[in-house]
C-alpha cells in the first residue's frame, strides 16, 4: 500500500517517518520529497507498507498525530494523475461562446 504523507515538518527525515510508520508494521521504502533545485523538503512524502491490513492501520494511527510541532496528514496515496475532481473535465465550462 502506497500511503501519502502531507503537511511534513521541514525537519523531518525518512528515519522518523520509518519508525512513525514501522511501529504498525513492515515499511518497505520511505521518501520525502524534496524540491529539485533548493534540496529543501516541499512538506510531504510517500510510505510504501507491502501489507495493507497495516497500511490501514498505520493511516489511522500516524494521521493528525503531531510531529515536530505539526499535524499529519495521512491516507492512501492516490494513482498519479488521479485529480480530486473539482471544475474540471465535465464541471462549469469559462469563456468562450454560450450556446443560444
Amino acid at each position: 500500500m502506497n500511503i501519502f504523507v502531507g503537511n511534513l515538518p521541514r525537519e523531518i527525515t525518512e528515519e522518523d517517518l520509518q519508525e512513525a510508520f514501522g511501529a504498525y508494521g513492515k515499511v518497505a521504502s520511505v521518501s520525502v520529497i524534496k524540491d529539485k533545485f533548493t534540496g529543501e523538503p516541499r512538506g510531504f512524502g510517500f510510505v510504501e507498507m507491502p501489507n495493507n491490513n497495516e497500511g490501514k492501520a498505520a493511516i489511522a494511527g500516524v494521521n493528525g498525530k503531531m510531529v515536530k510541532g505539526k499535524s499529519l496528514n495521512v491516507n492512501e496515496a492516490r494513482p498519479k494523475g488521479e485529480t480530486r475532481g473539482g471544475a474540471g473535465a465535465g464541471g462549469p465550462q469559462r469563456g468562450g461562446r454560450r450556446p443560444y
